[in-house]
């Protein structure tokens, strides 16, 4: 059943995921390269009393980055609210809410900040890297490379990193095998135990639809 974004809003944690879902060109290019069946995905990030928040990568500069205080494309840190209706209104999305269970620890949150202070303002890549990049993350090679050495992030290797230095991924795998649709439920993610995530909850948003 839908909720719209206030109850959205109202409980999302940090950890949760936000997916959405598009038909533009660009989308349908994203998918297909990667094989997905959703185009982006974004994590809440909740920090005592401030609003919830958006850590994800895109290729617009629509938003003012929350972290760095200007705007531009790559990945970015946003007001959750602005995010969503952006994407829903502007790039006619559909969004999704998936919720993280349980609560993260003060240990993860602070994993999670040191991520972000890292990431932050990296540029998003061209949908031809994207798409060698996701391919090359599933194919074994010999040559590997740090995420903290990445010029170009994508949406799915930046929450994958993310999870990963807040130990709710495994270490080994490369953050570039990870597309939109691997943070679907319709995929076999596996979190370390005891995290987990919950269903997909479809978002409704005022002025779509």
């Amino acid at each position: 059943m839908p909720i719209t974004l206030d109850e959205a809003l109202a409980v999302t944690r940090t950890g949760d995921l936000w997916i959405f879902r598009g038909s533009s060109v660009a989308d349908r290019a994203i998918r297909v390269s990667t094989n997905a069946p959703v185009n982006h995905v974004g994590m809440t990030v909740a920090l005592e009393d401030l609003p919830a928040l958006m850590w994800h990568a895109e290729l617009g500069r629509s938003l003012p980055d929350l972290w760095s205080g200007d705007r531009h494309r790559g990945v970015q840190l946003h007001d959750a609210r602005e995010a969503v209706t952006v994407w829903a209104r502007r790039y006619g999305q559909r969004a999704w809410l998936r919720q993280l269970d349980p609560d993260v620890t003060r240990e993860m949150e602070d994993a999670l900040l040191r991520t972000i202070a890292r990431l932050d303002g990296t540029p998003f890549p061209s949908t031809t890297r994207m798409a060698t990049r996701w391919l090359t993350g599933r194919v074994p090679v010999r040559r590997r490379r740090s995420d903290a050495a990445l010029e170009t992030a994508y949406c799915a290797e930046v929450v994958a990193s993310t999870y990963q230095a807040m130990g709710l991924l495994p270490a080994h795998q490369h953050p570039n095998s990870y597309d939109p649709g691997s943070f679907w439920s319709g995929d076999d993610l596996v979190l370390t135990a005891p995290s987990r995530l919950a269903g997909e909850v479809e978002v409704t948003v005022p002025g779509t639809g």
